[in-house]
């Protein structure tokens, strides 16, 4: 078993107050309680769950200021706790959304722990991955293949497992047409490739001819821009099928309300809107007529259980997922912000932690 030199000190970025800015400053080490691994965290994805954190825009209450973010954690075991026998010094793990669970309510029970009452989220109820050296419950901690490079698998551990776990909730089967709202963030980037290698053809919405380009290249066999007013959106979803009857599925991916309001119009009978991204107080409104006379289910998703992580990163390991991704330092981390509030994030970014 390796030996790790851990400092008593290490860079993080830090927000102070609610709407920020992080700051960039040292902080303490952590030690893991018993059922706890300290890991050395070397990237961080970031995703725009992040930036709700800093604004404090959610109705969920973060952890008491200071807060350290961040959910998609790739780094190396450096100490853990006497009750995680199973995971040794040296192993390359994550840092997910979901850092812990109680293991024993209902909902644990049944793999659905992502929706435990007592669950603790990284970088948000307790400390996340936008540090040097991070807490996590041994239990639910990503098991990372060390073949794998742990740069680029960042971005899976939540990016990832979320639109993978979307997609299996919307039911669609190889050869069904799936429709993917904000196709060209970080998310969708993933849910392109996620959906191709699991058989099905893709209708990317976003805005823009650079978006555009981008999810062509990942695989999408369609591409309707949203801010080309010339066009009528729920058409051109609809004629992007083969028979005119409009996509099996939608995943919702986008930051702002108005894509959730016009799903419905273009979702085929019998079809499945999964609700994944979180915009701000925003609300989901259909006819309730055309809902019912046309069987269409409405969803959310949230993230994964643990068996959907191993599945995610298996895909990713076989090489039938790659990561769009731009890393910079960790120092750089409120620039990466400033760019999602501008809306001007095309793939993932992730942070090295060592810069």
């Amino acid at each position: 078993m390796a030996n790790f030199e851990i400092p008593s000190e290490q860079w993080a970025q830090v927000l102070e107050k609610s709407g920020g800015p992080a700051v960039y400053k040292k902080i303490p080490v952590q030690k893991p309680g018993p059922d706890e691994v300290l890991i050395n965290v070397k990237y961080s994805g970031v995703c725009h769950t992040d930036l709700h954190a800093m604004m404090g825009d959610w109705p969920i209450p973060t952890k008491p200021f200071p807060l350290v973010g961040g959910h998609e954690g790739a780094g190396v075991v450096v100490a853990k706790g006497d009750l995680a026998p199973d995971i040794e010094l040296g192993d390359h793990v994550g840092i997910k959304w979901l850092n812990g669970s109680c293991l024993a309510c209902s909902f644990c029970m049944q793999a659905d722990e992502p929706l435990c009452p007592h669950a603790l989220l990284s970088g948000y109820t307790v400390d996340g991955s936008f540090q040097q050296y991070a807490i996590a419950k041994a239990s639910h901690v990503a098991r990372i293949p060390k073949e794998c490079d742990l740069e680029a698998v960042a971005p899976v551990l939540c990016a990832g497992i979320t639109v993978y776990k979307g997609l299996k909730e919307s039911g669609a089967r190889p050869g069904q047409y799936v429709a993917i709202v904000g196709a060209g963030g970080g998310l969708g980037s993933m849910a392109i490739q996620y959906a191709r290698a699991m058989g099905l053809h893709v209708i990317g919405i976003d805005g823009g001819e650079e978006k555009g380009q981008s999810c062509k290249s990942l695989g999408a066999m369609a591409y309707v821009d949203y801010t080309d007013s010339s066009q009528d959106l729920v058409e051109q979803v609809k004629k992007a099928t083969p028979d005119g009857l409009g996509p099996h599925a939608v995943l919702l991916l986008a930051v702002s309300e108005k894509p959730f309001q016009q799903a419905t119009e273009y979702v085929r009978s019998r079809g499945s809107v999964v609700c994944i991204g979180l915009p701000a107080n925003a609300y989901l409104r259909a006819p309730v007529l055309d809902v019912v006379i046309r069987m269409i289910t409405i969803k959310g998703s949230y993230v994964g259980n643990r068996q959907d992580t191993q599945e995610a990163i298996d895909f990713f390991q076989r090489g039938l997922v790659k990561v769009p991704y731009k890393t910079v330092g960790l120092s750089e981390l409120q620039d990466v912000f400033q760019l999602m509030q501008d809306g001007k994030i095309v793939g993932r970014y992730v942070v090295d932690t060592s810069r």
